[in-house]
């Protein structure tokens, strides 16, 4: 049978994020730092998928277990989802041939960018639809998000294999907009339309309180007491439900802190670097 692993949980910047100077990044030990987050999938004929490509790349295939993949997945342009395209170059992996599935504005965004459009022209990415696609044991199906496009738009992935399945949402502007993208009147209404039994969801902030008083239109995400508050208790038939793409403002990197407690006593879960699910 496939298998997934969780290869990061933090939002774009990691943890701790570049120049930031606040107690969130202070005194932090290599085990507390964090990758952006990313999926390996390992299926049961051996092809090896990654969905993401973050700069932590080679800490990232450790985690994994392997040193090469097979295929990529990318769910849109934001700099910790791409920022390590280049790493699979003639610089460093020297890699050959990935199918790399992406949307179109995606694929548009590649072909106009110098450095990617020369991953091209080496042969060291062929790019590939997103949609529907099925790879042995496993079926992974792409859903437009309403996300802010600056550069391309954004799609969540569900991987779908032989008992369960994934929804991979680290993104999008607010519950709201994405509910009504896809006519469903709930989080509950819409994840059980999708049929899936785990979902990895956007928990980039906690509260708004994170910005300091910046606008959260400026980086909208549903914040986590917004999720929360939409879904209550855990139900019977609920799909596993685990939080991910966390900013490093974000308290619920604390096990021990409020946060972190309420979201397991209502039944919820955080997600970890190494997580496995069998698919």
């Amino acid at each position: 049978m496939a298998t997934l692993t969780v290869l990061g949980i933090a939002q774009d910047g990691g943890r701790p994020q570049p120049g930031c100077q606040r107690a969130c990044c202070s005194g932090l030990s290599a085990a507390d730092y964090r990758a952006p987050v990313s999926l390996g999938i390992k299926t049961e004929n051996g092809t090896k998928i990654l969905i993401e490509a973050t700069r932590d790349l080679g800490r990232q295939l450790k985690i994994f277990g392997e040193s090469t993949i097979d295929r990529l997945f990318l769910t849109h342009a934001h700099l910790g989802h791409v920022d390590g395209l280049g790493l699979f170059g003639r610089e460093t992996m020297s890699a050959r041939g990935i199918p790399l599935h992406s949307s179109q504005s995606m694929q548009d965004l590649i072909k106009s960018t110098p450095a990617w459009a020369l991953l091209l022209e080496q042969g060291v990415f062929n790019l590939m639809e997103i949609g529907r696609v099925e790879i042995d044991d496993i079926v992974i199906e792409s859903i437009k998000i309403p996300h802010r496009a600056e550069l391309s738009d954004m799609h969540a992935f569900i991987i779908r294999g032989n008992d369960q399945s994934v929804l991979f949402l680290t993104d999008h502007d607010s519950w709201d907009q994405t509910l009504t993208a896809h006519n469903a009147s709930s989080i509950r209404a819409w994840l059980k339309d999708l049929d899936i039994t785990h979902a990895l969801l956007d928990g980039t902030f906690w509260s708004g309180d994170e910005l300091q008083g910046r606008d959260m239109s400026v980086v909208p995400h549903p914040t986590i007491q917004d999720s929360l508050s939409r879904l209550g208790e855990r139900q019977s038939g609920d799909p596993e439900i685990y939080f991910t793409h966390f900013n490093h403002t974000n308290p619920v990197y604390q096990e021990d802190g409020s946060e972190y407690q309420k979201i397991i006593q209502l039944g919820w879960r955080v997600s970890t670097e190494g997580q496995k699910i069998t698919l």
